[in-house]
């Protein structure tokens, strides 16, 4: 009889789908009898030549450690007597965490977490599946695989694409994706969708982007969304849960990712930025406070997550309700205390931003001693950044390119070189390692390599954030190359099929695509770093400088700036200047003129 090769994988949970953990409990004879306890697997090369000499299918379970429905999958099903004995039987069953794997992610990341996936012993797919699936559901696939191992209706041939011609959207696909966003605006509760309720904080960013010209209902809808988001942000430890179901913020899941710590941290500071509303301060305050308490490592890096669940499976709507005595008495949520580079670019960034917005240099000091963890335990001889201490698929595109980022916000507010150097290093990295084969656009999730299972694809998120890295990049340097890699990953993010894709999520794409035809806001403060008036001026730029702009300090008694492509005249006394669409300012000599200059319309 033939056999299958099953892989299971942990992912994140969406909705109603589950998600598992990313070092999930070993299934020991103490545990479950030897008999009935199925072996997982790691994710491998030879995983498919040993399937092949076995004569089976890989299963692939993709979970995620702060899942809940991944842990109930994992209790029920995978604890089922006969989805055990099938298992055993037929398949090399292989667990992964999707934090731990981007790769593999990234290519099944519309199954959510868990993601079910049978293989055949070649690689080739026969059903994906997503979430949660009951013990006689899984047993009746199982089985129905075993019986008949043609592929199912889940498994389609991938689309080819029509690579769009040029770097930049059409003036009609741009005019359609923003009818798109904001036709999908809930006017009711605020956010965009009606089923899960979360900031999504590019629509949030775009509006704001929209608002500073004057926009109206722009700004009305990113408002209302900053301020009901605040339902999802825990009143005891701060933090921010993932999402909550039912079209409103009332049914909250209670895992707390880090990116959604710091992509909502960074959106709250902006948002204080511009329109000086302590709720956002408190908001983002929050959200600092717990990443400090729970997610803060000894040595100054960050954690990546922490479970949904006190107890694995059982839902902790109750244990939320408690105050900080009664939780503390029964127990702290798992901390998955791996640390990863790309999660460290993403709360470095979102610590800038709120120094940025607020002067406080604890937040700068939070961000350099992360960065500096990093840089000494995760950085790679020529520029790139591995994942996790060691990498099996890697190196991984989103490391390099959320820590580039994260070196390029740190030279913004610092004005130290050294980290626009090591800026420039993580981009010759990316555009060594992850181009597309051929003339195709885009880049790779991780390096093409020969027979390699996942293939390496572009992925739009990690090309929405190099688009506008390397855009950003190319203007503080003036180097060409980073410019180009930029209009590649926006030629394949232009592409229709990918537009289409993405539904009404397509703020990153108009963010993106507004930056690469737009020069950034470029403001220098030209005096003595060491002269107070320099200073103050250099720290009022700064609260306008966490978005999408280009903020530099020339010292006359140092060194140029690495691209001058502005010729200041000699000054006696320190001042600013703000250039914007090929023209400058007169010199400022005040922070209230300089304030006055930087003042959105929108405010």
């Amino acid at each position: 009889m033939r056999a299958l090769l099953l892989l299971t994988l942990g992912v994140v949970c969406l909705g109603a789908v589950g998600c598992a953990t990313s070092n999930p409990p070993a299934q020991t004879p103490a545990t479950q009898p030897a008999a009935t306890a199925l072996h997982w697997e790691k994710w491998s090369d030879d995983l498919f030549a040993r399937a092949a000499r076995e004569n089976r299918f890989v299963i692939l379970d993709l979970e995620a450690v702060w899942c809940h429905w991944c842990h109930v999958m994992d209790e029920k099903t995978y604890h089922n007597p006969a989805v055990i004995k099938l298992l055993n039987d037929h398949y090399i069953c292989v667990r992964v965490d999707q934090d731990s794997r981007p790769d593999i992610s990234n290519k099944y990341e519309d199954y959510g977490w868990p993601a079910t996936i049978v293989f055949n012993s070649k690689g080739g797919e026969i059903v994906k599946r997503r979430g949660y699936l009951p013990p006689e559901q899984m047993a009746s696939m199982l089985q129905a695989i075993i019986d008949d191992p043609t592929p199912g209706p889940s498994v389609q041939a991938e689309e080819k694409l029509d690579y769009a011609e040029a770097g930049t959207l059409p003036a009609q696909a741009r005019d359609d994706m923003k009818t798109r966003l904001d036709g999908a605006y809930d006017d009711k509760y605020g956010a965009w969708g009606r089923i899960q309720k979360l900031m999504d904080w590019d629509a949030v960013q775009y509006c704001m982007l929209r608002a500073k010209s004057g926009d109206a209902r722009a700004k009305e809808m990113a408002t209302k969304t900053l301020l009901a988001q605040r339902k999802l942000i825990d009143p005891v430890w701060g933090g921010v849960s993932q999402y909550s179901t039912d079209g409103d913020w009332d049914h909250v899941h209670f895992e707390k990712i880090m990116q959604f710590q710091a992509e909502n941290l960074r959106t709250y500071a902006l948002a204080y930025a511009m329109w000086h509303d302590d709720e956002y301060l408190k908001a983002a305050t929050q959200i600092h406070g717990y990443l400090i308490k729970f997610l803060k490592s000894p040595d100054g890096a960050f954690y990546v997550s922490q479970d949904a669940d006190l107890v694995p499976g059982e839902h902790s709507g109750e244990y939320y309700a408690l105050d900080d005595a009664g939780r503390r008495k029964l127990g702290v949520p798992r901390i998955d205390t791996h640390i990863y580079s790309r999660e460290n670019g993403w709360v470095i960034q979102a610590l800038i931003a709120t120094y940025a917005a607020t002067a406080d240099p604890t937040y700068l000091k939070e961000a350099q001693a992360a960065a500096n963890w990093i840089v000494a335990n995760r950085a790679l001889d020529n520029g790139g950044f591995r994942h996790d201490q060691s990498d099996a698929g890697g190196p991984y595109l989103a490391d390099t390119l959320q820590m580039g980022r994260a070196l390029l916000d740190l030279y913004k507010v610092t004005a130290d070189p050294a980290w626009l150097k090591r800026a420039e290093s993580a981009a010759t990295f990316i555009a060594t390692q992850f181009k597309s084969p051929g003339n195709n656009p885009g880049l790779l999730t991780s390096p093409a390599r020969p027979n390699q299972l996942p293939v390496p694809t572009a992925q739009v998120d990690e090309n929405i954030a190099a688009a506008r890295f390397l855009n950003l990049l190319g203007n503080y340097t003036g180097v060409i190359a980073d410019h180009a890699i930029a209009e590649q990953s926006m030629r394949f993010l232009a592409t229709p099929q990918v537009i289409k894709s993405r539904g009404f999520s397509v703020a990153g794409i108009l963010l993106a695509d507004n930056e690469l035809t737009h020069a950034p806001p470029h403001i220098t403060i030209v005096g003595p770093k060491s002269n107070t008036l320099a200073k103050e001026l250099f720290q009022e730029a700064l609260r306008f400088s966490a978005g999408y702009t280009r903020l530099e300090w020339l010292d006359p008694t140092g060194p140029a700036l690495p691209n001058p492509d502005v010729e200041y005249p000699p000054l006696k006394d320190p001042a600013a200047f703000v250039c914007k669409n090929n023209t400058c300012s007169s010199p400022m000599a005040s922070v209230e003129a300089l304030r006055k200059a930087l003042a959105p319309r929108g405010n």
